[in-house]
């Protein structure tokens, strides 16, 4: 990667966990559908390692609030979710899985932006981690699905039980990586890039997780994502 690129993936990084850390979700719908248009192999390995990191960090922070009986359907789902999205990612080529995480992008810009009140209950907290597993596995975009059964919950409640399912479902959805191939010393030289970002959000985030104006921040993120992701998918048809 050339100096420039380097300098984007960490800004974006840097202002992905920030956000991250102040509402819940967001490091992998702002920064993935920008880093796959740098270089493939920073999507998913690396953002999965470094968001582990980061949610480590932010569940010891925010353990007080989380939904653990919640938390436990949705573990529960996005273990199944993995393992269908492990199989398309050995199967499918690079090109078909560049087209399938610009879909997935679109559909996770779809789901944050819709609007529907889903009570957090068991049914819906195992398809929503179904979702979350399928889509954090292949494009490291599982926040969608669960942010929006808890849309109207706390919001240390949504930061502390979004980063307890996403530090066990990131586990999984790595193990499943390495299995199929799709992880290795590269990646993990990929994400070394990442922990400025890491650093830099959980600390600036702590300080303003109160104050962020939801109302601005998330079409923001969400209107560079869903513009990415369109980028992503027109690439495949006229390349």
């Amino acid at each position: 990667m050339s100096p420039l690129e380097i300098a984007i993936v960490v800004l974006c990084s840097c202002v992905g966990f920030t956000l991250q850390g102040a509402v819940g979700f967001g490091m992998g719908i702002l920064g993935s559908p920008i880093f796959v248009l740098i270089d493939t192999r920073l999507v998913p390995g690396p953002v999965l390692v470094s968001t582990m990191l980061f949610t480590t960090m932010l569940t010891i922070r925010e353990h007080r609030a989380i939904d653990l009986g919640g938390l436990r359907w949705a573990v529960a789902g996005r273990i199944a979710g993995t393992i269908p999205a492990a199989a398309l990612l050995a199967l499918l080529s690079a090109e078909q899985l560049r087209l399938l995480f610009g879909g997935i992008v679109l559909l996770a810009v779809a789901i944050s932006v819709s609007g529907v009140h889903v009570e957090p209950r068991p049914a819906s907290l195992l398809a929503g981690g179904v979702l979350s597993g399928i889509m954090g596995t292949i494009a490291a975009i599982g926040g969608p699905p669960m942010a929006l059964l808890y849309q109207h919950a706390p919001g240390a409640r949504v930061r502390g039980t979004l980063s307890g399912l996403f530090l066990v479902g990131t586990v999984i959805s790595l193990t499943a990586l390495v299995l199929v191939g799709r992880f290795g010393l590269d990646e993990l030289r990929f994400a070394l890039l990442l922990l400025p970002g890491v650093i830099f959000g959980f600390f600036v985030s702590r300080r303003i997780a109160s104050r962020l104006d939801r109302g601005y921040t998330r079409p923001a993120v969400l209107t560079v994502a869903a513009a990415a992701g369109l980028i992503v998918v027109v690439r495949y048809f006229t390349v």
